[in-house]
């Protein structure tokens, strides 16, 4: 659910930036600390060497706009960027930064939060520590696309250090997650209340999909919006128009969806459609069922080999809305008969609020031992 405050509409219009959008392997990150408590930065980088990020040795992981090679566009929230190199320099350049982007970034083991300033060319000195040696750099954007997006540009390292490809990770399957801020992870490392100033505090890497996709060695990619309904919701844009896209906007380019297929898709949507018409007292959209059949079959049509999990859930309206019950209910029915591979799970755990870490951490719980008991798991395989 999402029901913006008075401050973060204020803060729409000053910056622009609306919710439509602006325009490795191993475990997933853990809970990033903030950077206000990290060292301080390394010196400036002289005599530095660029390693622009067209070159061959950084690996991408998730759907990028690839319009300009040598500045990919880091558009979705679980978006990762890596490469190892050599020395005690790290310069991280960006561009075209719009709204508000904030990265989980980690060398070997050191973890902290990454903050790239809205402008058109940002050279952000590592903030952590860096000794002699070898490293492994890894960025992972935990902020959500609809708040705002960034191009990379590379990495400035010292002229005498180097760069080398990083192992490839091993991954085992392909999890894609799609649906809305519960799939975000919006406001999962807020206080008591949810607030959508500061997208700080909004960290993908902790959501109920990471968590899934890191236990199980999976490659992971989440394509959702907060707000974002099958027929309405608190922004414009609808599911239907926005899963296949490059950016969180129905009139940004269709992403190349053969270049990248899971193995299994996720889809976890209805929260705002419930929430959005109790909040202004409309009746429960009556084309729910229809439409959410036919995003679905879209993305079946997408991915014919993929198992197509339809999930509900995690916070009041998944949990005790009658209506959205029903509506989803009458549509699981009628894809399940004519698909059969198309599975559900609803959720047990939810929450007021939007989710925390906590409530992340027992939904994730619950899914994971749903998938140990099903036969559709694809048998474990090096996917690279």
């Amino acid at each position: 659910m999402f029901r913006p405050r008075l401050a973060f509409i204020q803060f729409v219009l000053r910056t622009g930036v609306f919710l439509l959008g602006v325009s490795a392997g191993g475990p997933l990150p853990a809970p990033a600390r903030d950077s206000s408590a990290a060292p301080e930065p390394p010196r400036s980088v002289a005599a530095a060497r660029l390693i622009a990020a067209a070159d061959s040795r950084f690996r991408y992981e998730g759907r990028f706009d690839r319009s300009d090679p040598a500045g990919p566009g880091v558009v979705w929230q679980a978006s990762r960027i890596s490469i190892d190199f050599t020395g005690d320099q790290l310069l991280l350049r960006f561009g075209d930064a719009s709204g508000q982007n904030f990265f989980n970034v980690s060398v070997d083991d050191a973890q902290t939060i990454l903050a790239v300033p809205p402008g058109t060319d940002q050279r952000v000195p590592c903030p952590l520590p860096l000794s002699g040696g070898r490293h492994h750099l890894r960025l992972f954007k935990r902020s959500e696309a609809a708040a705002g997006t960034v191009r990379f540009q590379g990495i400035e390292i010292a002229r005498d250090a180097d760069v080398a490809a990083p192992a490839a990770p091993g991954y085992r399957l392909a999890m894609e997650f799609i649906g809305d801020s519960i799939t975000v992870g919006a406001c999962d490392e807020d206080g008591a209340s949810d607030q959508w100033e500061d997208r700080r505090t909004h960290n993908n890497a902790v959501s109920y999909g990471a968590l899934t996709a890191a236990a199980f060695a999976a490659d992971y990619r989440n394509i959702a919006v907060s707000g974002m309904g099958v027929v309405i919701g608190w922004v414009a844009s609808h599911a239907a128009g926005i899963w296949d896209r490059v950016a969180p906007n129905p009139a940004s380019p269709q992403a190349d969806l053969t270049a990248w297929t899971p193995d299994i898709v996720f889809v976890n949507l209805g929260e705002n459609d419930d929430s959005f018409t109790r909040a202004k007292g409309m009746p429960f959209p009556a084309t729910f069922s229809s439409a959410y059949v036919a995003l679905v079959r879209a993305i079946r049509a997408a991915y014919p080999k993929a198992t197509i999990v339809v999930l509900r859930g995690g916070m009041y309206g998944g949990a005790q809305s009658t209506e959205l019950r029903r509506a989803w209910e009458a549509a699981v029915a009628e894809l399940e008969h004519a698909d059969p591979h198309i599975a559900h799970y609803v959720f047990q755990h939810w929450s007021s609020n939007h989710p925390r870490v906590a409530d992340h951490r027992a939904m994730a719980d619950e899914l994971i031992a749903w998938l140990k008991g099903q036969s559709f798991m694809p048998v474990a395989g090096d996917r690279r």
